[in-house]
């Protein structure tokens, strides 16, 4: 079974998902979760533990339960002291079941966890599911600027003091929202999906040279920030250089590879008067576009085609 390089500890899990602890390993606080997946123990319970992933958590719900209601008090306490033997990271009773006293007694044996919550079986599994997977999703840091524009996510790139911050500052009094400045963590929270996020300690926070670093949940307010966004498209932020050549109509199309998900692509060479601001909230919007099936480059080419066909040059 495949693990991931990261790791979350259970103790967080716990206190995210507001979980009851109906007994604690002595290593409560160190049990670390390394993989994705949640199961429910149907066929474990009745003793096959052929391919068996310990690594998993494991939910106990209604169906569980009434088969170990049927089952004699021996027989319950073999079932647990196996399950348990295996070190799972911790076992969830779903919907307030209470844990059997034959469970308690083999929990503290083999010192496993035992947890509870109010909610249903599938709802507890499919969120811990949704929630490892971004915890525990492979990921990198880049320098840039992320930011989210007609609900589109931008990440600009480019060397420092090119004028990224800046933009990101327009942005904001035109009502966008920032998610991370100078450095973005990049998750990849699905095959062809990436979202970023900002580290913690710099959550928030924006520097601009001349004025400093400023606070842009509190001069903007908090509709201004946002904790995480998808990763839309990358904007390469270039000087402008009258030597390069630079796609006039957009039909080249161009990818950045993270984490290996082709990420659509721009470059947009600045020069001084240059709104950056609004190429950026144009960029969005042609992206989205795009993602809808709709290519302005595209039309524009095949209408310059046509015309050429049904007219010839010397119309044009």
């Amino acid at each position: 079974m495949p693990m991931n390089s990261y790791s979350v500890l259970l103790k967080k899990v716990v206190e995210e998902f507001k979980l009851t602890v109906a007994y604690a390993s002595t290593d409560f606080d160190r049990v670390p979760i390394m993989v994705e997946e949640v199961t429910r123990p149907g066929l474990p319970l009745t003793g096959f533990f052929n391919h068996f992933e310990r690594l998993r958590l494991q939910v106990i719900g209604h169906v569980e339960s009434d088969y170990l209601s049927s089952l004699s008090h021996e027989r319950k306490l073999e079932i647990f002291d196996e399950l348990f033997s295996y070190k799972i990271p911790a076992l969830i009773f779903a919907r307030n079941i209470e844990p059997p006293e034959e469970c308690l007694e083999m929990a503290k044996k083999n010192d496993v966890t035992i947890l509870r919550c109010m909610e249903s079986t599938t709802y507890v599994v499919s969120s811990l599911i949704t929630y490892l997977k971004s915890t525990l999703a492979p990921r990198i840091s880049r320098h840039g600027v992320l930011v989210e524009v007609y609900g589109e996510g931008l990440l600009l790139m480019g060397e420092s003091g090119i004028g990224k911050s800046e933009a990101a500052a327009e942005l904001l009094k035109r009502g966008h929202r920032l998610i991370a400045d100078d450095a973005v963590e990049i998750r990849k929270v699905a095959n062809n999906s990436l979202r970023g996020t900002s580290p913690e300690l710099i959550r928030n926070y924006i520097e601009i040279r001349g004025i400093g670093v400023i606070n842009v949940a509190k001069l903007f307010g908090m509709a201004a920030i946002k904790k995480d966004t998808s990763i839309d498209l990358v904007i390469n932020i270039v000087p402008w250089s009258s030597e390069q050549i630079y796609d006039r109509l957009g039909l080249e199309d161009q990818y950045m590879d993270l984490l290996g998900v082709k990420v659509p692509a721009i470059t947009i060479p600045i020069k001084p008067g240059r709104n950056l601001a609004v190429i950026l909230e144009v960029a969005a919007m042609n992206n989205r576009q795009k993602k809808m099936g709709y290519n302005a480059a595209a039309e524009f080419t095949e209408q310059i085609n046509r015309h050429f066909d049904e007219h010839g040059a010397q119309h044009f």
